[in-house]
């Protein structure tokens, strides 16, 4: 196999689409620190690697438990799994999966320097959870838990960490922001396990779509939208942020697509095209987001 072909494995393993999940929180929390002059820069970049680290692990060990749990069979239809196609072995999945969480939670030592233990603690648990979101005796995406885990490590975790790394101070609209982030975060999920459901039950993958039927999952979609999507308003109402705020309802357009979409498409394959860009829509409206607070205070 040649290095070059070798490498597009590995890319394709680490699934980019999913790493929205791992900077909108960053670059959200770091505006928010940059709007009350207290950015820094360097544990800013840190949490960044941190954060895509994490999630690039995560997506790993989903790889390896997947494969392990015999939930990635010939039907699967979603992005292709290196272990299942054969291109990794299950072992050499397992061993990237240590070694990248291993180098976050290495790189993760200079925030915790930096900023104290609780970014330790914060920390560990991340790592233990990104494992056992497919991994150990109750792995939380086969028990209907998948979903709190994305809102919680992928909205509240991230993006409050990112502030507090740079402020040393928890910051209660950095809650209120990563209600947004967080909400999207789980679309990315929510359209992930509606393209899966008919392959995961067999599997054992109880996933909300699963338990409760599809049209559960379109209505979660449906609510995660309207929660990103008032939050812009509580900032420009509640927080007295001006007009500025207002500016991710730029990305409407594309959220009205994309939930049509969820609702109308009966053909599961075509939503490998939707969780594109369902991660997509997270980084727009999440860049804007962005750029409405940091316009906030110029």
């Amino acid at each position: 196999m040649s290095d070059t072909k070798n490498l597009s494995i590995w890319i394709q393993a680490a699934r980019p689409q999913t790493l929205a999940a791992a900077f909108v929180p960053v670059c959200v929390g770091a505006s928010l620190a940059f709007h009350n002059a207290t950015f820094d820069l360097l544990p800013t970049l840190i949490a960044l690697l941190c954060a895509f680290l994490i999630q690039i692990g995560t997506n790993f060990a989903n790889d390896y438990f997947d494969f392990k749990k015999g939930a990635d069979t010939d039907d699967r239809i979603g992005f292709e799994r290196a272990t299942a196609a054969g291109q990794i072995s299950a072992d050499t999945m397992r061993n990237a999966t240590i070694i990248t969480m291993g180098l976050a939670f290495l790189l993760g030592l200079y925030l915790v320097w930096h900023a104290g233990w609780v970014i330790l603690a914060v920390g560990i648990i991340s790592l233990i959870c990104g494992i056992l979101y497919t991994g150990g005796p109750f792995p939380l995406g086969y028990n209907g838990l998948g979903d709190l885990f994305v809102f919680l490590f992928f909205g509240i975790v991230a993006v409050m960490g990112t502030y507090y790394v740079n402020a040393l101070e928890w910051s209660l609209p950095s809650l209120w922001a990563s209600f947004a982030v967080g909400a999207l975060s789980t679309n990315i999920l929510v359209v992930n396990n509606l393209r899966d459901v008919e392959q995961d039950g067999p599997a054992g993958k109880n996933t909300l779509g699963v338990l409760f039927g599809e049209d559960v999952l379109r209505w979660e979609y449906a609510l995660m939208l309207i929660i990103s999507w008032a939050i812009p308003l509580y900032f420009y109402y509640a927080l007295q942020y001006s007009a500025y705020i207002l500016i991710p309802y730029l990305s409407t357009p594309g959220a009205i697509i994309l939930l049509y979409q969820i609702w109308t498409i009966q053909d599961k394959r075509k939503l490998n095209n939707t969780l594109e860009r369902t991660a997509q829509l997270m980084v727009v409206f999440g860049v804007l987001f962005s750029i409405g607070i940091i316009l906030d205070v110029l």
